[in-house]
C-alpha cells in the first residue's frame, strides 16, 4: 500500500513539474536559460548528495520525521498528534518540544514528504531542493516582470544562480524551506504590490491564501528571519498607503515610516509573547553566541569580548556584527576549503559593495522602486546584525546567510555599473525575450519607479 501511495505522488509530482519546467524554459530569455539550468541541476545535485550523507542535524530530523510518519500511516487516530501536538515519537520512545520548534516543524514537513520518498534521504533532499528553486525562480522572474528599468539579470544572479545559494539551500536542511518559502512569499506579495490591476478577483484570491500558507511556513522555520522580513513588507504596504494619501514622498519619509511600523511590531510582539522580550532576546542570543564560540574555540571564528546582554551593548555592537557577517572569513583567516571558498566570497561582496558606494556617490544607484530597496535593505542589515552577533562559527554562519544573502547581492547589482557589468557578461535582454516583454501596466507606479 505504501509503494501505491508513494508512486501515485511522484506521479503526480512529475507530471506537474515536467511541463513547469519545460514551460519556465520556453518562457526564459536566452541569456538566464544556463543560470535555470545550473541552478535547478546545481540544486538537485546537491540536494541528493546531502541527502545520501545526512549530517547530524538532518539525520537527526529524519529520524523524528520518519517517528511522525509512522503515526500518519498508522490511520486517522493518530493525524491530530502528528500534525498539532509537541510530541514526537512511537510507543515508548517519545521527544516533547517546548515553545516554537523549527526542527519540530520541519520534521512535521518532512513526514508528509517521507509518502513520496519512503524516508529516502536523497530523495526527500532533492524534494527540498526542488522546493528552494522554484520559490527563488518565481522570485527572479516576477522582479524581471515587475520592474523593467532595472538590470535584468540581477534577481536571476542572486537567487536563482548565486554559487553558495545553490550550495547550501539544498539538501535536508532548514536553508531550503527557509529560503524557498521566503521568495516565494516576496514573488507573490510583489505580484500584489505592483503588478497589474486586470487579476481576476479568483486570482487575487489565490495569491493571498498562497501569502498566508507560505508566511506561515516561513515564521516557524524561522521566526527571527521572518519577523524583519515580514515587518518590512507590511511597512512596504504602509508606505505605499501613504503615499496614495499624498504623504511619505520623501525617501527619508518612506524609511521612518518602515522603521516605525518595525518598532511597533516588535512592541505587540512583546505583549503577545514572553519569547520577543528585549530580555529574553539578549539573553537567549547570548546564549547561543557563547555555545557557538565554545565550539569554536580551535578555530578561526569571531568574537566580541565586550558584548553584554544589554540593549546598550548590541546596539554599539550592531555595525561591527553587520560588518562581519558578509565579510568574514577574511581571506588568510583559515585554509580550510569552505572558509577559503567563503573568504573569496567575500572579496566579491566587498568589490559589489564598493561599486554601488561609488555609483550612490555618481546618483547612478538604479531604477529599483525605492519603497522596495529600503524594506529590503532594513530587512538584510537587521538579520546581519542578528547572524553577526549571534554566530562566531564561520560554517555556521555562512549557511545561515545563504537565505538573507541573495537579497543583498539583489539590490548591490541594481546601480547602473553593475548593470553595464552584466550586459558585457551577456546577460541583457533580447529582442525574441518572452519575459523581457513586459505591458506598460506591469511597470511600478510613477511615484515609485523615481530613478535611485
Amino acid at each position: 500500500m505504501r509503494i501505491v501511495i508513494a508512486l501515485l505522488l511522484n506521479g503526480v509530482l512529475l507530471a506537474v513539474l515536467l511541463p513547469w519546467v519545460l514551460r519556465q524554459w520556453r518562457e526564459a530569455p536566452t541569456w538566464a536559460r544556463a543560470m535555470l539550468a545550473w541552478g535547478l541541476g546545481g540544486r538537485l545535485l546537491v540536494g541528493a548528495w546531502r541527502g545520501w550523507r545526512l549530517a547530524d542535524d538532518a539525520d537527526f530530523i529524519s529520524q523524528q520525521a520518519n517517528s511522525v510518519t509512522r503515526m500518519i500511516l498508522a490511520g486517522p487516530s493518530h493525524f491530530w498528534q502528528a500534525l498539532f501536538t509537541d510530541e514526537v515519537g512511537w510507543r515508548h520512545q517519545i521527544i516533547t518540544y517546548y515553545g516554537m520548534s523549527n526542527t519540530l516543524f520541519m520534521a512535521k514537513i518532512l513526514a508528509w514528504v517521507n509518502l513520496a520518498s519512503m524516508n529516502s534521504g536523497w530523495l526527500n533532499g532533492v524534494y527540498l531542493s526542488l522546493f528552494s528553486f522554484v520559490g527563488c525562480w518565481q522570485l527572479a522572474k516576477t522582479c524581471l516582470k515587475l520592474f523593467p528599468a532595472t538590470p535584468p539579470a540581477a534577481a536571476t544572479v542572486a537567487f536563482v544562480a548565486w554559487p553558495t545559494v545553490v550550495f547550501w539551500a539544498a539538501g535536508v536542511a532548514k536553508e531550503p524551506l527557509l529560503l524557498g518559502s521566503g521568495t516565494w512569499l516576496v514573488a507573490l506579495y510583489l505580484q500584489l504590490l505592483y503588478g497589474p490591476d486586470s487579476s481576476t478577483t479568483r486570482a487575487r484570491v489565490a495569491t493571498v491564501v498562497g501569502l498566508l500558507v507560505l508566511a506561515y511556513v516561513h515564521f516557524f522555520m524561522r521566526y527571527f528571519f521572518a519577523a524583519p522580513l515580514l515587518g518590512a513588507l507590511v511597512g512596504l504596504v504602509v508606505v505605499r498607503v501613504f503615499q496614495q494619501l499624498g504623504w511619505a514622498r520623501s525617501r527619508w519619509a518612506q524609511v521612518l515610516v518602515m522603521v516605525a511600523v518595525l518598532a511597533a511590531g516588535g512592541w505587540v510582539a512583546t505583549e503577545v509573547s514572553v519569547a520577543f522580550r528585549l530580555n529574553k532576546f539578549t539573553n537567549q542570543t547570548m546564549r547561543i553566541y557563547a555555545h557557538s564560540l565554545e565550539m569554536s574555540a580551535a578555530k578561526a571564528h569571531i568574537e566580541y569580548p565586550a558584548l553584554r546582554p544589554t540593549a546598550e551593548s548590541f546596539l554599539r555592537h550592531s555595525p561591527e556584527a553587520a560588518l562581519n557577517a558578509f565579510t568574514r572569513p577574511w581571506l588568510g583567516e583559515s585554509w580550510q576549503p569552505l572558509y577559503v571558498a567563503a573568504a573569496l566570497e567575500n572579496l566579491v561582496l566587498v568589490s559589489l559593495f564598493a561599486t554601488t558606494f561609488f555609483a550612490g556617490w555618481r546618483r547612478r544607484w538604479g531604477h529599483l522602486p525605492f519603497g522596495l530597496v529600503a524594506a529590503l535593505s532594513i530587512f538584510c542589515f537587521v538579520l546581519a546584525v542578528l547572524l553577526g552577533l549571534s554566530t562566531p562559527n564561520f560554517g555556521s554562519l555562512n549557511r545561515y546567510r545563504s537565505a538573507v544573502l541573495p537579497y543583498l547581492v539583489f539590490l548591490l547589482l541594481q546601480n547602473d555599473y553593475a548593470a553595464l557589468a552584466l550586459r558585457r557578461l551577456g546577460l541583457e535582454r533580447r529582442s525574441d525575450d518572452t519575459l523581457a516583454e513586459s505591458p506598460p501596466s506591469v511597470a511600478a507606479p510613477a511615484t515609485a519607479a523615481v530613478p535611485l
